[in-house]
């Protein structure tokens, strides 16, 4: 089921499922990484300069409560910075076939710079959950992290209302002004994947909640044999 499949629109913070793509391709889980940047516009988890996290701490810090400073900290560690960084999210959408998404910065702050199409976004959703890391952080609600030195500590609670509901198991939250509402929610229902893409919303848990109403029971799948 689609309604404007192919428009473009503001992706907001949903553009940090490819930056979670791009770094769990670079960095492994017990990287040491430093804050450079603090107060980043929008949403802060609190970091500051010269701290330093392991990567999947700042995983989570991005993903759950989706903290700017946290993506801004994985992509400025990136070899080549955060320039090459968002180089190589551009570089990664054409070779997943998204012809219509296009990357500005690693936080999703630039609405007119970093949009893409449902059906880009559900594609590249479907692809990052393939990553075993990945789905485990989306499905988390809430997580206690520390910085290295283990002197702070930082509760982490996922944005998405809706997980753990009627199967739902991810995927990400986005919002700015110009994007309006966004929310990529991924289902289980016998033992398929059901991606779920609302975007420029008013209500995203209610317009998601009634498709995945619709969803629930309606499905058939076929069986293709040669």
């Amino acid at each position: 089921y689609s309604k404007n499949p192919n428009l473009l629109f503001s992706m907001a913070s949903t553009t940090k499922i490819m930056t979670a793509i791009i770094a769990l391709e670079y960095y492994k889980m017990g990287d040491i990484l430093t804050i450079r940047t603090e107060k980043v516009d929008g949403v802060n988890v609190g970091f500051k300069i010269g701290q330093e996290f392991f990567f999947k701490d700042l995983l989570y810090s991005m993903l759950l409560p989706s903290g700017n400073d946290a993506s801004l900290a994985i992509a400025q560690n990136y070899k080549g910075g955060e320039e090459e960084f968002v180089r190589k999210m551009n570089k990664k959408a054409k070779s997943l076939g998204l012809y219509s998404t296009h990357f500005a910065d690693p936080a999703g702050l630039l609405d007119r710079e970093d949009y893409t199409t449902v059906l880009d976004l559900a594609k590249l959703a479907s692809y990052a959950l393939r990553n075993k890391a990945f789905a485990e952080v989306v499905g988390t609600k809430e997580i206690l992290i520390s910085d290295v030195s283990k002197e702070n500590s930082y509760k982490l609670t996922n944005l998405n209302k809706l997980l753990g509901i009627n199967g739902v198991t991810g995927i990400k939250t986005g919002y700015t002004d110009e994007a309006g509402q966004v929310l990529v929610t991924s289902k289980t229902e016998k033992d398929h994947t059901i991606i779920i893409v609302v975007m420029d919303s008013l209500d995203r848990f209610s317009d998601t909640d009634k498709l995945l109403y619709l969803v629930s029971g309606n499905i058939n799948y076929l069986s293709i044999h040669p």
